[in-house]
């Protein structure tokens, strides 16, 4: 039992972090108050040296390969694939803002699953945004592909367990391997982003504008630019650059193939990702002489100290009794049936990640299932439920994901105005049934083909 004291000021700290993370005053990096937080719950005694040491055992692994794939995307941009992919994306649009609405979330959707739901937001957000430079469409017609693209690329990650840093922390802590979660989690999970993609047109057709320029993919020539405005120059260029870029996603693709085969052997997952990276790095070192060191500043390490940090302020809860409080409180729910289970842990799940970030909250989450005495074939299904709380239902406000907060610094640092109001006015209409609808599916396909 901890005194009276450590609880009070964890509980304060905890407040106190969420309130500071909600108001962000002067526009205060989301870290520093988590930072401060996690401090303040340290040296209040709820979470002792030996709990950082467990904390970074269970976070290194995941955040090393999460920073290994966010590599491969600087890469990327290195050699233009967000102008050769902004390129092509208007040519194949043919002048309609509804095709490219489409084509939008269907890019998000492959570079989430080819990289991570961080890295596809670090590679669609500035795509997109080349997109509208060469449009001149309005803010509020720029909010349906940057709203929509940004949803659809977070919860893509819940499909496969490797696009999410979360999503590896909970496998590890679960003890599930990368190919029985996708075996189990890839049909609702895919369901649930076409229920969603649906929801969004539905939400934003009368935003998006029916035509386009159809010459706007012609992209402007820079020193650093792949496009010329000239179109017959475009074209040959494009074409020439077609074969490079495909070699480079092939390679990418093959990192992620690996990832699974490596779980699947036991081998680590983090240093397969770290050695694709590096022989992308290299690729680039040869080609564009361009030195590596540039990664260490383009990084977003706050996200990371944000994460570990928050990791900090929930093992301090949980220490002092908030996860044998769900424990206690949905035990029986959860033992009741399959279908209580999974539809109970992922609203759950849900409701704390939109409280305070869906990575402690997925850890408290599998921490109290861990504690519950299942048996297997409920443990892991509501395990895949907490991962749909935590990947989708998170998303109704921006803290709910790491993802979200980093799109929305992206977006502060290009000038575009998408306020939380803005955010959440989509989110509260499109996140919920969402939710419901993919841990139905969830339900159904579990039970047909693994119960």
């Amino acid at each position: 039992m901890y005194h009276p004291s450590t609880v009070i000021i964890t509980i304060l700290a905890f407040l106190l972090t969420m309130v500071m993370i909600f108001i962000r005053p002067k526009n205060m990096n989301e870290a520093i108050p988590a930072t401060i937080g996690a401090i303040i719950v340290f040296l209040s005694g709820s979470v002792s040296t030996l709990d950082l040491i467990d904390i970074s055992s269970k976070v290194t692994g995941a955040a090393v390969t999460i920073i290994a794939t966010i590599v491969m995307a600087i890469v990327l941009e290195s050699f233009g694939f967000f102008r050769w992919t902004a390129a092509l994306m208007l040519k194949l649009s043919k002048g309609s803002g509804i095709r490219l609405f489409w084509y939008t979330l269907l890019l998000c959707f492959l570079m989430t699953l080819f990289l991570n739901n961080d890295g596809s937001i670090l590679i669609t957000t500035p795509i997109l945004i080349l997109i509208f430079k060469n449009l001149g469409l309005k803010n509020r017609q720029k909010i349906p592909f940057l709203l929509s693209g940004a949803l659809i690329a977070t919860a893509s990650s819940a499909p496969i367990g490797v696009s999410n840093i979360v999503n590896l922390i909970a496998l590890k802590i679960i003890g599930m391997d990368l190919y029985l979660h996708t075996a189990m989690m890839f049909i609702p999970g895919t369901m649930g982003l076409l229920f969603l993609s649906i929801l969004l047109f539905l939400i934003f057709k009368k935003e998006i504008p029916t035509q386009i320029r159809l010459h706007s993919y012609s992209i402007p020539l820079t020193k650093n630019n792949l496009f010329h405005p000239l179109q017959k120059k475009t074209e040959d260029f494009f074409e020439k650059q077609k074969k490079l870029m495909i070699k480079m996603l092939i390679f990418v693709f093959t990192v992620r193939v690996s990832l699974f085969i490596a779980s699947f052997l036991d081998i680590s997952v983090s240093l397969v990702a770290v050695i694709g990276s590096l022989v992308l790095l290299s690729w680039r070192w040869i080609h564009l002489k361009i030195n590596p060191k540039d990664v260490l500043t383009k990084i977003p390490w706050h996200i990371l100290i944000f994460a570990f940090c928050m990791y900090v302020i929930i093992i301090g809860l949980h220490n002092i009794g908030l996860t044998n409080l769900i424990v206690e409180h949905f035990k029986v729910i959860v033992n009741d049936s399959l279908f209580h289970a999974s539809v109970t842990m992922g609203v759950i799940t849900s409701f704390l990640s939109n409280i305070f970030n869906n990575h402690p909250a997925l850890m408290v989450s599998t921490l109290a299932l861990t504690e519950m005495g299942l048996d297997p074939i409920l443990m892991k299904t509501v395990y895949l439920a907490n991962i749909i709380g935590s990947d989708i239902g998170s998303l109704i406000l921006p803290i709910g994901t790491l993802a979200t907060l980093l799109w929305m610094d992206i977006l502060r640092k290009n000038h575009i105005r998408i306020t939380w109001l803005d955010y959440i006015k989509v989110t509260i209409l499109v996140i919920p049934p969402t939710l419901i609808f993919t841990l139905l599916s969830l339900y159904l396909w579990l039970s047909l083909v693994f119960v």
